[in-house]
């Protein structure tokens, strides 16, 4: 037996289902991002009707929060310099 012999006799590979498995991944990619695309759209959509139906747009609750926690910063700071003046009574 000659070395050409046994070269001719390895694994060999059939393009067929190699084929067919790289069409259902892609078919598959396309329905999940299908999927994905219909579930952002309707995330999106709920989002900008909850936004609409509030009183005070999140901007502005967003402002009016920023003003209460300097004011509160504010007070604290304050109040941690200045102390509370209490009188210390000693009893004898």
């Amino acid at each position: 037996m000659s070395n050409s012999d046994d070269s001719t006799n390895g694994t060999q590979f059939q393009a067929g289902p190699l084929i067919i498995s790289a069409v259902m991944v892609g078919a598959g990619a396309l329905i999940a991002f299908a999927g994905l695309t219909v579930g952002a759209t309707y995330v999106i959509a709920v989002t900008r009707r909850r936004i609409q139906e509030m009183e005070v747009p999140p901007s502005e609750l967003a402002r009016m929060k920023w003003t209460q926690a300097k004011a509160a910063v504010s007070a604290g700071a304050s109040a941690w310099q200045n102390g509370t003046r209490t009188s210390v009574t000693t009893d004898s």
